[in-house]
């Protein structure tokens, strides 16, 4: 069974994997820059590349050695080229493409949103795979990302819908900056809030045309932030909680509204959610309410193949490879993805 050694560099996590064929997977390592960065507030791109380079190759050598492996035993590699942080990506790309020349072995650059619709299908000696069947639904919430697609098959996914405005996880980072909290806003937020119940304060509800499946969550940033600018600072520190449970609540609602409105209209019983904001608690509470609400097969990663990992990377450049499709020396890396990565609006 074919072994593939995969990179994912695109943001601010420095991740190695070792994935097999069926998707098991022998290794996963992320090193993260939350404390590199948390004094800014937010991700800054050149020490994000920067220490890229410096984590990047210790990573892989230790990835080989904790899993047993040398490269005799690898049979492919796999890289993250886009959307991301260009210098970042950079660096995990120059690195596989170098190994691919000395090993003399294919690799092949994989888009990380794609990475993502295919983590549900990641397993390990602690997490049993799952039965996700085809068509289903794939719900991608991240700090930079919020898309729900119709996936048909491997390599056959359908843009259904988008936000028009800022990502899910974006909005929770910038109201969780706005709170005083720490780096990554969005975790400091779930975590802050279950000491508390949702309920206090109103956010507006978002309205798109009736049958709408795009998502917008600029409105309730801008809402969130006009109510803290309202309070004296004593009573901001002992509301804060409250404000992060239903914020989160009003974000979480309307992601609950888009995909009932996408289950009518599809008529596909089986979802998946993955991204960093599918480890928030609360959404995976509310989804998996609804989802037993509606009778819905509703697949959540295991928290460790939720945010970035390099596992999804090994396995959706496993599933591109076994089509026979490489990289090349030529290819380059991109902020955003290609036209030829996804499909348009099937329903």
């Amino acid at each position: 069974m074919k072994k593939i050694l995969a990179v994912e560099t695109s943001c601010d996590d420095t991740a190695v994997a070792i994935v097999r064929e069926d998707g098991f997977v022998v290794f996963n390592q992320v090193s993260n820059q939350d404390e590199i960065h948390q004094a800014y507030g937010g991700v800054v791109p050149e020490l994000a590349s920067r220490n890229h380079a410096y984590y990047l190759l210790p990573l892989i050598e230790q990835a080989l050695k904790e899993s047993n492996h040398t490269w005799m035993d690898i049979d492919e590699l796999a890289v993250t080229n886009r959307p991301g942080l260009v210098g970042s990506l950079i660096v995990g790309l120059v690195t596989v493409k170098s190994l691919s020349l000395l090993l003399k072995k294919p690799y092949i650059a994989v888009n990380h949103i794609e990475g993502h619709i295919l983590s549900p299908f990641l397993w390990d000696q602690d997490t049993p795979s799952v039965s996700l069947p085809f068509p289903f639904l794939s719900l991608i919430v991240s700090g930079g990302h919020t898309y729900l697609f119709e996936v048909k098959d491997f390599g056959q996914y359908y843009l259904i819908s988008r936000t028009l405005d800022d990502a899910a996880g974006e909005v929770l980072d910038k109201i969780a900056r706005s709170l005083g909290l720490g780096y990554p806003g969005g975790a400091q937020m779930d975590k802050i809030s279950q000491s508390v119940s949702p309920g206090r304060y109103s956010f507006p509800k978002i309205k798109l045309k009736e049958k709408s499946l795009n998502f917008s969550f600029s409105g309730l940033k801008t809402s969130a932030i006009h109510l803290i600018q309202k309070m004296k600072p004593l009573e901001n520190k002992e509301l804060i909680p409250y404000i992060c449970a239903d914020f989160q609540s009003a974000v979480i609602n309307q992601i609950i509204d888009r995909l009932d409105r996408a289950i009518q209209q599809s008529g596909l019983k089986s979802i998946a959610i993955a991204g960093g904001v599918s480890a928030n608690s609360r959404l995976r509470k509310q989804a998996l309410s609804w989802a037993s609400r509606s009778n819905i097969n509703l697949i959540l990663p295991p928290l460790k193949y939720c945010t970035d990992n390099a596992a999804m990377i090994g396995f959706t450049g496993l599933k591109q490879l076994q089509k026979g499709i490489k990289s090349t020396q030529e290819l380059n890396c991109y902020p955003h993805s290609l036209k030829e990565d996804f499909y348009l609006d099937p329903i």
